[in-house]
């Protein structure tokens, strides 16, 4: 197989392969949680479009992460079910760079939006006088394509410089998907360069979005210690819980994946943390808001009670 594969210059990701039966519990739960994720996302998209209620600018931003979600997942897991599903773990030059650029791509932006969502609770808890000055629509559609033009500036840095390494016939990539790690890993040069140039990338896309997130909720925490209102305590814990839920299911593998040392982890803790942020954690962020959510389980039930009368 691998012969036959090298002719055709198409990569093999070996993914879960030295663990078959492994292989079919996998599949299973990667279609169910892609499947959730497309119900849930869609269904947080169409409510916050259809619902006037929540045209602010929270679930603009939740509206845009959820639009990322379905995206992210997308370029990733149709090609891993259909490699869990059987021998054949191909994927051609062509998919693989495709997958490479969309997936930086949208994970960059999710980092950004990410930080972006804790300054509008910023906002929303700290200055809540001057709430609707600060996030006007103009300024909320402006912030939304930062972190949007963030990932297709980064991805075309990253994934360029990375796909031009060469490579000497190497197309064994151990994962289940073509990210930088991971493809840097076939070049057959010293990339002692481009490893600093990735650490400097991940530093200021990942370390500074999680520093900015800790400041703006050590504002939060500082205002709402000085709230004696246990009314107020709870609705901020709403508005709040939510996003840091999800912020530490994303920014928590993804910076195990990206930050840690050369090395410091096996194959497989790599994969399957990388699985858990890619697969899982778009699966869970539609639950995690409309569970702890009394505004988007209203507008689920005023749209289902609306389609059940028409």
């Amino acid at each position: 197989m691998e012969q036959n594969n090298e002719t055709y210059g198409n990569f093999i990701l070996l993914g879960f392969s030295d663990q078959p039966q492994l292989e079919v519990i996998l599949f299973v739960i990667v279609l169910i949680s892609y499947l959730l994720t497309l119900v849930g996302n869609i269904s947080i998209i169409t409510v916050s479009c259809l619902d006037s209620k929540l045209h602010t600018p929270m679930y603009f931003f939740l509206t845009n992460l959820s639009f990322l979600d379905l995206c992210f997942t997308t370029s990733i897991v149709p090609q891993l079910l259909w490699n869990l599903k059987g021998p054949a773990k191909t994927i051609t030059p062509a998919g693989c760079a495709i997958q490479l650029y969309v997936s930086l791509s949208l994970g960059t932006t999710e980092c950004v939006l990410l930080t972006i969502m804790a300054y509008d609770r910023y906002v929303a808890v700290c200055r809540p006088l001057n709430y609707n000055t600060f996030m006007h629509p103009s300024f909320c559609k402006t912030l939304a394509g930062i972190a949007w033009i963030s990932g297709i500036g980064n991805t075309l840095i990253q994934s360029s410089i990375t796909l031009r390494l060469p490579r000497c016939g190497h197309r064994l990539i151990h994962h289940f998907l073509c990210e930088v790690p991971a493809m840097m890993k076939l070049v057959c040069v010293d990339i002692h360069a481009n490893e600093v140039q990735l650490f400097v990338a991940t530093l200021v896309l990942l370390l500074l979005p999680m520093t900015l997130i800790l400041v703006s909720y050590g504002c939060i925490v500082q205002t709402v210690i000085k709230i004696k209102s246990v009314r107020a305590w709870h609705k901020v814990l709403r508005t709040c819980g939510s996003h840091l839920i999800v912020v530490s299911l994303f920014f928590g593998p993804s910076s195990a994946i990206y930050i840690q040392p050369k090395r410091s982890y096996g194959h497989s803790q790599g994969k399957f943390l990388t699985l858990f942020y890619t697969v899982v954690t778009p699966t869970l962020n539609p639950l995690i808001y409309t569970l702890r959510n009394r505004d988007v389980k209203g507008a689920l039930k005023r749209l289902l009670r609306r389609e059940k009368n028409s």
